[in-house]
């Protein structure tokens, strides 16, 4: 909204500090901490009032049950914090005629919209059961699948699939890039959400994730830097940059209140919405691969659940005390804080990996 005050440079040179994407990036990623910071506690006590609060003791997980014990009254379903103070600070500082940004709000309202429907079953249920695993994955494909139509229709949008290290496309997708974006919709979404199991363990592996993928867009939407690092220039990125600044600035607000000890958790509403965005950044920028580096502790705590699973179903060995990985970890002796702290610092070192890929070929 703000990127329309420019034309009024003319009275005042100020105005023209709305063009520039680092600026309004700056404006949106400050403004969703505030906000984020404002709406917390009014949102908590809301939430306490109507007795939103998680059932914490799922099947076959009697092992780490006491190590929730301490959380049966934290409220959940704090996912409403970052959706309400992201999308505010997009309205406010994106470019509105910008495509990207409209396709980034509708993912996050989206997935969002999934996830509050699982998380208000669960709780109004008073157990761990929301809705099916089905009904949960078509919500998430139908949404995958609109996208993907949607940009392979666009004779515009390319369909070329990119690897790291390599300066051109490795291959060219056609029609089978909408199961794609599919598949990276609905797998980064379901993967953030697997690590979602620990005080702000994903909310503070997400801030480094959009904080990466912040800085790709904005070298990916600049025709010289694009030429300069041998990547594919994204007209449109730009605003995906503000978008990623917005992201930080909504996922700091919320660790704010997450942190150990929680005092809201995010739920579904939140990790499903922003496992979507953040794969959606991904699709839009052409850095597909890039994701599995710069949210890697995402895509080991689902792969953790997918070996686990297959090694007890073909071999009846289970390859982790438990999965995903956190509850491995807690499950060996280390403390919450120290599981959560010791993931950031590896979530950190691989967002400079993947930074570094960019000029790598």
């Amino acid at each position: 909204m703000l990127y329309f005050l420019f034309p009024l440079r003319e009275f005042s040179i100020f105005f023209n500090l709305f063009r520039y994407i680092t600026f309004r990036s700056a404006g949106a990623s400050i403004t969703a901490f505030l906000l984020s910071l404002w709406l917390g506690p009014r949102v908590i006590e809301w939430l306490k009032k109507i007795n939103i609060t998680a059932n914490q003791k799922r099947e076959h997980a009697e092992p780490i049950h006491a190590f929730f014990a301490h959380k049966e009254k934290v409220p959940t379903m704090g996912g409403i914090l970052i959706v309400a103070s992201l999308v505010a600070a997009m309205l406010l500082w994106g470019n509105l005629t910008n495509r990207f940004v409209w396709i980034l709000i509708l993912i996050v309202a989206g997935f969002g919209g999934v996830g509050f429907l699982d998380d208000w079953i669960k709780l109004r249920s008073k157990s761990s059961k929301g809705l099916s695993s089905l009904t949960k994955l078509l919500g998430q494909l139908v949404i995958g699948f609109a996208i993907g139509v949607y940009l392979y229709m666009d004779p515009q949008f390319d369909k070329w699939l990119y690897l790291p290290f390599l300066k051109k496309g490795a291959l060219y997708m056609g029609v089978a890039f909408i199961p794609f974006v599919v598949l990276v919709l609905v797998g980064s979404s379901n993967a953030l959400n697997l690590t979602d199991g620990l005080d702000g363990l994903a909310i503070g592996c997400t801030l480094f994730t959009a904080g990466s993928l912040g800085i790709i867009a904005y070298l990916a939407g600049r025709a010289d830097f694009a030429t300069y690092l041998s990547i594919p220039y994204v007209p449109e990125a730009g605003e995906a940059a503000v978008f990623c600044a917005a992201l930080f600035g909504a996922s700091a607000g919320f660790l704010w209140f997450n942190c150990y000890p929680a005092e809201v958790m995010m739920g579904d509403t939140g990790s499903l919405s922003l496992g979507g965005a953040i794969g959606t950044v991904a699709v839009l920028l052409k850095k597909e691969f890039v994701l599995i580096i710069v949210g890697g502790i995402f895509v080991w705590e689902a792969l953790s659940v997918m070996l686990q699973v297959g090694s007890f179903k073909m071999f009846r060995r289970r390859i982790f005390r438990m999965s995903p990985f956190h509850h491995h970890l807690q499950l060996k002796g280390w403390p919450e804080s120290k599981v959560t702290i010791r993931l950031w610092i590896i979530a950190m070192i691989l967002a400079v990996a993947g930074l570094s890929t960019l000029k790598l070929h």
